[in-house]
């Protein structure tokens, strides 16, 4: 675990803002959790960036009958896609964080991310490739991906919660967790630079990267500390603590974990939450190209700087959450902040700056929370106090909020679509105001318990404290009391001596 120690002149960046100096295998799992999710996060947006070209060759004549009758029906079809993959993602996260508190969580990350590149490299190259295009095949491997995909953030979250403690969670955590805005940007940057070779041609180089980490993964991550017998430098602290090592804790068990306090409240929010931000996830480049009718590459680099919001927010946030009383209440006022930016935005003119900019504050305000109760919350959950270190839950945790966050998903990629059709982007703006309303309704009777033990906490530290002033002042008087006896006895002994 990490180690408190004075601040020096000489310390390294994560040092200064954590507090905490990192062993060598702290960085280690940093990084590699970092950005193995990252890939995977890349290749799943992939597929957004590429839609409109998707679309055009599905509905063009070049290799003879279109493979869709119109651009609204192979729109559609990307939505029940999106839906399926969604759907899928989130049964596989239900089941992968159970599954991460029992088995090894490196081996399961691993053969995760190669599955999931080897389904993407089949959907996206080899169909292409070949110019075979079927709708059950299509279904198939995206259903394939969203299972394979499932392993990361609940095993990734678990072993950034073994190395890591609560001292400076919400800073580390909040840092790591801009780990899913980074492959954004990564497959959106391969995606727009590869596009001219064809769409098939970014689906390629970012399937070969994530096979190629899900390799270094498996010889380099360290799953947690009681896993490694070298995991701290040789000296004489650090041999004790190693001693000191526990044994892996046993797993509490699904239904039990839903009976944490805080598990249900935030599983529904993250629902409504990611049904807004995945809905910019998938749906945000194909806007920018058909509703404010930019170039598809133009389109795509814009559509960055949503991203760019979500990693600034969770350093930011995550860094402040530490240094307030309750998390629950910064989330709470960023969900407010929200409402105000997706309305801005939805009103936004046909500018590339303004756009940069309010897709900046919209990643910031949505982003944020969404990263926060994913990576920090959860963590603070499935390390719970209530646990009392007897049971491992953190994997389950994870694969419960996030599993019902994508259920929440899969209902508005199914919606997105649909609305756009029959009402217009207004009305799918709209349709995210009203998920964050939701969101904050959730929410709330987390954030009014947190209150109500605050204050009840302050009441009996208030209660004390009078009760330790009363005790001071009574022993005052009772030595006033006797210090004057003591002054009556020897003025009455030296009166009698006179007598």
């Amino acid at each position: 675990m990490p180690r408190i120690r004075p601040r020096s002149g000489n310390e390294d960046f994560l040092t200064r803002i954590t507090g905490e100096t990192w062993t060598r295998n702290q960085y280690i799992v940093f990084i590699h959790t970092f950005f193995s999710f990252a890939m995977i996060h890349a290749t799943r947006k992939t597929l957004a960036t590429v839609k409109p070209s998707i679309i055009h060759t599905w509905t063009s004549n070049s290799t003879g009958t279109p493979f869709m009758e119109s651009e609204e029906h192979a729109t559609r079809f990307l939505g029940v896609l999106d839906t399926s993959f969604m759907i899928t993602y989130a049964i596989g996260l239900f089941v992968s964080g159970t599954l991460g508190d029992h088995y090894n969580p490196r081996k399961m990350l691993s053969f995760g991310m190669a599955m999931s590149a080897i389904s993407v490299f089949c959907f996206g190259f080899l169909t292409e490739k070949y110019h075979f295009y079927s709708a059950p095949l299509y279904i198939f491997l995206w259903i394939c991906n969203g299972f394979s995909q499932s392993v990361g953030w609940p095993i990734e979250v678990a072993i950034m919660g073994n190395w890591f403690g609560k001292d400076a969670r919400g800073t580390v955590m909040g840092i790591w967790s801009a780990c899913g805005s980074t492959g954004n940007i990564i497959g959106t940057l391969i995606a727009s630079h590869a596009l001219s070779l064809g769409y098939e041609y970014p689906f390629l180089i970012i399937c070969s990267l994530l096979l190629g980490y899900s390799m270094i993964v498996y010889w380099q991550l360290p799953s947690a500390p009681w896993d490694i017998d070298h995991s701290f430098p040789h000296d004489s602290e650090n041999k004790e603590k190693q001693e000191l090592l526990p044994n892996r804790p046993p797993a509490l068990g699904f239904f039990k974990t839903w009976l944490i306090p805080g598990v249900i409240s935030f599983s529904l929010a993250f629902a409504c939450l990611k049904f807004v931000n995945d809905g910019f996830f998938f749906w945000l480049p194909y806007y920018l190209h058909d509703g404010l009718n930019w170039p598809e590459t133009f389109a795509d680099a814009l559509s960055t700087w949503y991203d760019v919001g979500g990693i600034l927010a969770s350093v930011v946030a995550g860094a402040a959450s530490d240094r307030m009383k309750s998390r629950t209440s910064l989330i709470f006022y960023m969900l407010i902040a929200s409402f105000v930016s997706l309305y801005i935005y939805s009103q936004s003119p046909a500018s590339y700056s303004w756009n940069a900019f309010l897709l900046l504050v919209t990643g910031f305000c949505v982003g944020g929370p969404l990263n926060m109760i994913s990576s920090s919350v959860v963590a603070d959950l499935g390390k719970s106090d209530k646990l009392k270190g007897n049971a491992e839950a953190l994997a389950t945790v994870t694969g419960i909020i996030d599993g019902t966050g994508s259920c929440g998903s899969a209902i508005g990629q199914f919606m997105i679509p649909n609305l756009q059709h029959w009402y217009g982007w207004n009305s799918v703006f709209y349709g995210f105001m009203a998920m964050m309303a939701c969101t904050t309704i959730c929410i709330t009777p987390v954030l009014i318990k947190e209150k109500r033990k605050r204050h009840k906490l302050k009441a009996r530290e208030d209660k004390a404290l009078l009760n330790s002033d009363s005790d001071s002042n009574s022993d005052s008087e009772d030595d006033l009391l006797l210090n004057d006896q003591t002054t009556r006895r020897k003025h009455h002994g030296t009166t009698n001596s006179f007598i």
